[in-house]
């Protein structure tokens, strides 16, 4: 099936009332028919609902059909976009691990990497997106995992993936990729050999801002690196916290299996059912939405160009970007609705900001809304001077998030607000 129709359909059997949409569970608990049937349930011999933290029938539906939209073989639905980043570390990592991540990341990202996982003794070793041969040199027998973004934020940067994917493979270790920005419509990471796929669903996947939420996603690929693979011991040795259960021994998917049966269930970051549901309905118009904010991004990407108090513009399709060739290589359809552009100074990125009259001043993203971010004072303000200018931040850098407004309109909005 094609993308729009997976969105459609993937991962719903009518239930006995054959309801068209997919209903919404909100419940905690499930009875049992029986001690015997919860005992086999726990012990893995069945497989049923068993806790809501755990999963839910309509979390179930919407990680099936995000996972079909991925090309994965396997999700776990979490309850934001940062959880589903810190699960994917976690389940790889222990004290005295080391991660390789991208300088370009998002700023909440770099901090949870630079400084939470640091405290828990996991080290994360930066390096430059566009000088993916330095990563070999960072990596010893400690290394659990690579992770980078499709296109990066705020710096609208798209790394060369089957560079990355080789190194990663030559040194059997998994890839992180996080797609939020790009989405499943106009990327699919794990088509260029990347392991695990992560979401923040609380951006173009609800496409409103209503809801708080992210997803991993796991390719087929990662159970092939897994199994075996010393750097991975706790997969393929057994868990005492779940009857020993070894994970890679099993016929699931391992990362995602580990991740719900430990992660989820001690730590407890699940979804609500209620937007699960909202997930499922923005999935549904996800495909005409991207597109439609790509198309009005480059637009506005050309206008600003030739702006003269415009000193340079990031935007992946942009002619003439650094970032083109690889844009054109790994996305399908558009680049998004992010892009940022650097003015002058502080003072003027500011006075930008407060002039506006249809963009909203937040720090979210993929809203229909369009929405104006200052990241130096606001997402990546508590990154030191020296990890801005690696993550591409200036003082005067804007990040714009391109909503479904009518083109024009944001054009004349910017246009007044930097007179």
């Amino acid at each position: 099936m094609k993308k729009e129709t997976i969105a459609l359909h993937a991962g719903y059997e009518k239930d006995e009332q054959k309801t068209m949409a997919v209903p919404i569970y909100m419940t905690t608990a499930y009875a049992f028919d029986s001690a015997e049937h919860a005992a086999n349930l726990f012990a893995l011999k069945e497989l049923g609902n068993i806790y809501t933290r755990i999963g839910n029938p309509t979390t179930d539906v919407f990680e099936k059909r995000f996972a079909a939209l991925e090309g994965g073989v396997a999700a776990l639905a979490t309850s934001s976009g940062m959880a589903a980043i810190n699960y994917s570390i976690l389940n790889l990592c222990e004290t005295g691990d080391n991660i390789i991540a991208a300088n370009q990341l998002y700023g909440g990202t770099v901090t949870l990497f630079t400084h939470t996982l640091k405290r828990l003794g996991i080290e994360a070793r930066m390096f430059d997106v566009h000088k993916p041969e330095l990563i070999e040199k960072l990596i010893d027998e400690k290394t659990k995992a690579i992770f980078f973004e499709s296109i990066t934020n705020p710096s609208i940067d798209v790394p060369d993936f089957e560079k990355i994917v080789a190194i990663a493979k030559k040194h059997n270790i998994l890839t992180i990729v996080d797609n939020t920005v790009a989405t499943p419509i106009l990327c699919n990471p794990i088509e260029y050999g990347v392991d695990v796929v992560v979401h923040s669903t609380s951006k173009y996947t609800t496409g409103q801002g209503l809801a708080l939420g992210g997803i991993i996603v796991e390719a087929e690929s990662a159970k092939e690196k897994i199994k075996n693979n010393s750097r991975y011991n706790h997969f393929n040795e057994p868990d005492a916290s779940y009857h020993g259960l070894v994970y890679s021994d099993t016929p699931f998917p391992p990362f995602i299996l580990r991740a719900r049966l430990s992660l989820l269930r001690d730590m407890g970051s699940a979804p609500s059912p209620f937007n699960s549901w909202l997930f499922i309905q923005g999935l549904e118009h996800l495909n005409l939405r991207i597109k439609q904010h790509s198309q009005s991004a480059l637009e506005i990407a050309k206008w600003l160009k030739n702006h003269p108090k415009v000193k340079r513009v990031n935007y992946p399709l942009l002619e003439g970007d650094k970032n083109y060739e690889n844009a054109k290589k790994y996305l399908k359809g558009g680049a998004s609705g992010l892009l940022s552009f650097e003015v002058e100074s502080f003072e003027e990125a500011k006075k930008i900001a407060d002039s506006v009259k249809i963009f909203s001043r937040v720090v979210n993203i993929g809203d229909s809304k369009s929405i104006i971010t200052h990241p130096a004072s606001t997402t990546h303000q508590q990154l030191s001077a020296e990890e801005l200018e690696l993550a591409g931040v200036s003082e005067g850098l804007i990040r714009l998030s391109i909503g479904l407004e009518v083109v024009e309109d944001l054009i004349a909005d910017l246009e007044q607000a930097m007179e």
